[in-house]
């Protein structure tokens, strides 16, 4: 039996989740979507969880540089939206997804989960630890995110790193208008935490008011 409370991640540590509310709240400008791309896992990993750089059963670390990834998800109005499933899928340190269609000759890094969810609490904030993302062919890094409003289509987008050169000639960057691009990068700088080597800050704006959802 899995005991993924073994190493789940939670809301208490100091400065981290401090980071959690962006300047770019007061905005209150909804987050833009992105597809969810052909690589969202068709069998979620047993051990999934809000840590994807162990995989209970092995010993090892995921490659890549070690980061956690934190923020609120809110509406409109600055609210917190407690409850929300929110998930995260990216390709390893070796450009490798978890996924039949991936097929790169490149090894998979088995100490990667490639996919994790939490839940956000009731200020709105959620936390991941996971790797800092890296470039994938045709792509600039990226991880993709999906939040589950109940009794709603999933909102998806992609969190981009920001000054990343690569985001410029990224034909999914590019689609997104230059004054929202803001809202779907954020900077990913030393670790103020014991165990991760980088953290981002992302907070989700979600087209909402009073918990009624609003025209995308």
């Amino acid at each position: 039996m899995i005991d993924h409370n073994r190493r789940k991640l939670t809301f208490g540590i100091a400065g981290l989740i401090a980071a959690g509310a962006s300047s770019k709240v007061a905005a209150l400008m909804p987050t833009p979507r992105q597809t969810a791309g052909p690589f969202y896992p068709v069998e979620l990993p047993l051990d999934d969880d809000n840590n994807l750089t162990e995989v209970a059963g092995k010993s090892g670390k995921a490659k890549g540089i070690i980061s956690d990834v934190s923020g609120r998800i809110i509406d409109i109005n600055g609210r917190p939206l407690n409850g929300l499933r929110i998930e995260i899928w990216q390709c390893d340190a070796n450009g490798r997804y978890r996924h039949p269609r991936e097929t790169a000759s490149r090894p998979i890094d088995e100490n990667f989960q490639g996919h994790g969810f939490t839940v956000t609490n009731a200020e709105g904030l959620y936390r991941f630890r996971t790797i800092r993302p890296v470039p994938y062919p045709g792509r600039t890094p990226h991880i993709h995110v999906a939040v589950f409003p109940q009794g709603e289509d999933p909102f998806i987008t992609q969190l981009y790193i920001a000054g990343e050169q690569r985001n410029e000639s990224d034909f999914l960057y590019n689609r997104i208008p230059r004054d929202k691009r803001e809202l779907v990068t954020a900077e990913f700088k030393p670790a103020t935490t014991a165990g991760t080597e980088q953290q981002a800050s992302f907070d989700i704006i979600l087209n909402r008011t009073d918990g009624t959802p609003q025209d995308s």
